[in-house]
């Protein structure tokens, strides 16, 4: 998927230690799709990591422009209260 990162996504990845490479695979397979109020869009994907632990990885997207924005990305682990 071609993509642009935002300033703030841009500082949210380095601060997170998030790796480009997955958050490539999540804009090209999200396991979720939620639709924003502002039309904005968010891509998330369940992940399992070396703590065996579930997280959550949520990109906020803007879609309306080509390539698409990534405004923002960080990991959670409240899987539950963001899993639709």
């Amino acid at each position: 998927m071609n993509y642009r990162l935002s300033d703030h996504a841009i500082k949210q990845i380095g601060d997170r230690d998030i790796a480009i490479d997955l958050l490539e695979q999540v804009l090209d397979s999200p396991e979720q799709i939620i639709q924003q109020a502002d039309k904005s869009k968010v891509y998330q994907s369940k992940l399992i990591q070396a703590n065996n632990k579930t997280y959550l990885l949520r990109i906020f997207i803007n879609d309306t422009v080509d390539p698409i924005v990534v405004i923002s990305v960080y990991i959670t682990s409240k899987v539950e209260k963001y899993w639709e």
